[in-house]
Protein backbone atom coordinates (compact mmCIF):
# COMPACT_ATOMS: atom_id res chain seq x y z
CA UNK A 1 0.00 0.00 0.00
CA UNK A 2 0.83 3.87 -1.13
CA UNK A 3 2.51 5.62 2.16
CA UNK A 4 -0.10 9.03 2.33
CA UNK A 5 1.31 12.24 2.11
CA UNK A 6 1.49 14.20 5.12
CA UNK A 7 -0.84 17.80 4.96
CA UNK A 8 2.12 19.72 5.24
CA UNK A 9 4.12 17.55 2.37
CA UNK A 10 5.27 20.57 0.23
CA UNK A 11 5.92 22.95 3.06
CA UNK A 12 8.80 20.24 4.31
CA UNK A 13 9.92 19.95 0.52
CA UNK A 14 9.99 23.64 0.62
CA UNK A 15 11.74 23.53 4.00
CA UNK A 16 14.39 21.22 2.98
CA UNK A 17 15.29 22.86 -0.35
CA UNK A 18 15.86 26.05 1.90
CA UNK A 19 18.36 24.51 4.73
CA UNK A 20 20.02 22.94 2.11
CA UNK A 21 20.64 25.36 -0.42
CA UNK A 22 21.94 27.74 2.89
CA UNK A 23 24.60 24.65 3.11
CA UNK A 24 25.46 24.52 -0.24
CA UNK A 25 25.85 28.01 -0.53
CA UNK A 26 27.99 28.06 2.68
CA UNK A 27 30.15 24.80 2.05
CA UNK A 28 29.42 23.76 -1.45
CA UNK A 29 27.39 20.80 -2.90
CA UNK A 30 30.35 18.14 -2.39
CA UNK A 31 31.20 19.91 1.06
CA UNK A 32 27.47 19.31 2.39
CA UNK A 33 26.12 15.71 3.30
CA UNK A 34 22.46 14.09 3.53
CA UNK A 35 23.00 13.85 7.48
CA UNK A 36 24.52 17.95 7.14
CA UNK A 37 21.02 18.94 5.51
CA UNK A 38 18.97 16.08 7.52
CA UNK A 39 20.33 17.92 11.24
CA UNK A 40 19.79 20.93 9.66
CA UNK A 41 16.16 20.25 8.98
CA UNK A 42 16.30 18.58 12.29
CA UNK A 43 14.90 15.23 10.76
CA UNK A 44 16.48 12.07 10.12
CA UNK A 45 18.26 10.96 6.73
CA UNK A 46 15.24 8.21 6.29
CA UNK A 47 12.45 11.17 6.28
CA UNK A 48 14.57 13.39 4.15
CA UNK A 49 15.05 10.84 1.46
CA UNK A 50 11.25 10.08 1.71
CA UNK A 51 11.09 13.38 0.79
CA UNK A 52 13.75 13.71 -1.98
CA UNK A 53 15.57 10.30 -3.47
CA UNK A 54 18.99 11.45 -3.34
CA UNK A 55 21.15 14.50 -2.97
CA UNK A 56 21.38 15.60 -6.62
CA UNK A 57 17.55 15.34 -6.45
CA UNK A 58 17.39 18.04 -3.16
CA UNK A 59 20.25 19.92 -5.48
CA UNK A 60 18.24 20.21 -8.62
CA UNK A 61 15.08 21.51 -6.48
CA UNK A 62 17.01 23.96 -5.13
CA UNK A 63 18.43 25.17 -8.54
CA UNK A 64 14.92 24.42 -10.04
CA UNK A 65 12.84 26.51 -7.94
CA UNK A 66 15.21 29.71 -7.94
CA UNK A 67 15.74 29.51 -12.04
CA UNK A 68 11.60 28.52 -12.16
CA UNK A 69 11.34 31.95 -10.30
CA UNK A 70 13.81 33.82 -12.52
CA UNK A 71 11.29 32.59 -15.68
CA UNK A 72 8.00 33.81 -13.80
CA UNK A 73 9.84 37.27 -13.48
CA UNK A 74 10.91 37.57 -17.42
CA UNK A 75 7.18 36.54 -18.05
CA UNK A 76 5.52 38.97 -15.56
CA UNK A 77 7.77 41.72 -16.94
CA UNK A 78 7.45 40.78 -20.83
CA UNK A 79 3.91 40.52 -20.66
CA UNK A 80 3.30 44.00 -19.68
CA UNK A 81 3.10 47.02 -21.93
CA UNK A 82 5.93 49.52 -22.67
CA UNK A 83 9.07 49.88 -24.70
CA UNK A 84 11.79 47.95 -24.32
CA UNK A 85 13.30 50.37 -21.65
CA UNK A 86 10.39 50.09 -19.65
CA UNK A 87 10.54 46.40 -19.21
CA UNK A 88 13.80 46.04 -19.47
CA UNK A 89 13.73 48.44 -15.74
CA UNK A 90 11.42 46.31 -14.62
CA UNK A 91 12.73 43.19 -15.06
CA UNK A 92 16.08 43.78 -13.49
CA UNK A 93 14.23 45.08 -10.47
CA UNK A 94 12.43 42.01 -10.04
CA UNK A 95 15.73 40.22 -10.97
CA UNK A 96 17.55 42.36 -8.02
CA UNK A 97 14.24 41.53 -5.89
CA UNK A 98 14.69 37.59 -6.64
CA UNK A 99 18.11 37.68 -5.82
CA UNK A 100 17.69 39.75 -2.61
CA UNK A 101 15.42 37.53 -1.27
CA UNK A 102 16.71 34.14 -2.14
CA UNK A 103 20.92 35.19 -1.89
CA UNK A 104 21.73 31.27 -1.11
CA UNK A 105 19.80 29.62 -4.30
CA UNK A 106 21.45 32.55 -6.65
CA UNK A 107 24.78 31.35 -5.10
CA UNK A 108 24.20 27.27 -5.60
CA UNK A 109 22.42 28.20 -8.86
CA UNK A 110 25.86 30.05 -10.24
CA UNK A 111 28.10 28.07 -8.47
CA UNK A 112 27.20 24.23 -8.23
CA UNK A 113 25.52 23.40 -11.69
CA UNK A 114 28.39 20.92 -12.65
CA UNK A 115 27.12 18.40 -9.70
CA UNK A 116 24.12 17.87 -11.56
CA UNK A 117 23.46 15.12 -13.49
CA UNK A 118 23.66 15.99 -17.32
CA UNK A 119 19.28 15.92 -18.26
CA UNK A 120 18.66 18.00 -15.31
CA UNK A 121 21.45 20.81 -16.05
CA UNK A 122 20.47 20.98 -19.11
CA UNK A 123 16.73 21.57 -18.41
CA UNK A 124 18.61 24.31 -16.02
CA UNK A 125 20.80 25.43 -18.79
CA UNK A 126 17.98 25.47 -21.49
CA UNK A 127 16.27 28.16 -18.49
CA UNK A 128 18.91 30.16 -18.44
CA UNK A 129 19.75 30.74 -22.33
CA UNK A 130 16.15 31.68 -22.26
CA UNK A 131 16.61 34.49 -19.46
CA UNK A 132 19.68 35.80 -20.99
CA UNK A 133 17.97 35.70 -24.94
CA UNK A 134 15.30 37.47 -23.53
CA UNK A 135 17.20 40.37 -21.67
CA UNK A 136 19.14 40.22 -25.01
CA UNK A 137 16.46 40.81 -27.38
CA UNK A 138 15.55 43.72 -25.10
CA UNK A 139 18.89 45.22 -25.37
CA UNK A 140 18.60 44.86 -29.17
CA UNK A 141 15.47 46.55 -29.18
CA UNK A 142 16.66 49.53 -27.13
CA UNK A 143 19.77 49.98 -29.46
CA UNK A 144 18.94 48.28 -32.97
CA UNK A 145 22.74 48.87 -33.68
CA UNK A 146 23.16 45.77 -31.55
CA UNK A 147 21.66 43.66 -34.10
CA UNK A 148 24.20 44.45 -36.94
CA UNK A 149 26.60 43.17 -33.78
CA UNK A 150 25.98 40.07 -31.97
CA UNK A 151 28.86 39.79 -30.28
CA UNK A 152 28.51 43.62 -28.88
CA UNK A 153 24.90 42.46 -28.13
CA UNK A 154 26.16 39.21 -26.46
CA UNK A 155 28.74 40.90 -24.48
CA UNK A 156 26.58 43.80 -23.14
CA UNK A 157 23.75 41.30 -22.01
CA UNK A 158 26.73 39.24 -19.92
CA UNK A 159 28.02 42.31 -18.46
CA UNK A 160 24.66 43.57 -17.05
CA UNK A 161 24.17 39.72 -15.54
CA UNK A 162 27.38 40.23 -13.93
CA UNK A 163 26.73 43.21 -12.27
CA UNK A 164 23.90 41.96 -11.19
CA UNK A 165 23.87 38.02 -10.31
CA UNK A 166 26.46 38.72 -7.48
CA UNK A 167 24.74 41.04 -5.35
CA UNK A 168 23.66 39.29 -3.18
CA UNK A 169 27.55 38.26 -1.86
CA UNK A 170 27.82 42.28 -1.28
CA UNK A 171 24.24 43.53 -0.69
CA UNK A 172 22.96 44.81 2.69
CA UNK A 173 19.31 44.95 3.03
CA UNK A 174 19.69 47.56 6.24
CA UNK A 175 22.04 49.41 4.26
CA UNK A 176 21.06 52.49 1.89
CA UNK A 177 20.51 51.45 -1.34
CA UNK A 178 16.95 49.60 -2.38
CA UNK A 179 17.26 46.77 -4.85
CA UNK A 180 14.89 48.51 -7.13
CA UNK A 181 18.09 51.47 -6.61
CA UNK A 182 20.70 49.11 -7.43
CA UNK A 183 18.58 47.41 -10.51
CA UNK A 184 18.42 51.10 -12.24
CA UNK A 185 21.67 51.39 -11.45
CA UNK A 186 22.82 48.30 -13.53
CA UNK A 187 20.20 49.60 -16.37
CA UNK A 188 21.65 52.90 -16.50
CA UNK A 189 25.70 51.58 -17.10
CA UNK A 190 24.70 49.27 -19.47
CA UNK A 191 21.30 51.13 -21.45
CA UNK A 192 21.29 54.41 -20.06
Amino acid sequence: MARTQAADYEERREAIVEKAAELFAERGFLGASVSDIAKACKTSKSLLYHYYPSKEDVLYAVMASHIDGLVDSVETAMAEPGAARDRLRRLLRLFMADYVGAASRQKVLLNELDNLPQDRRAAIIAKQRRIVDTVQALLVEIDPALAKDKGEARARTMLLFGMINWTGNWYDPAGPLKPETIADRAFDLIAG
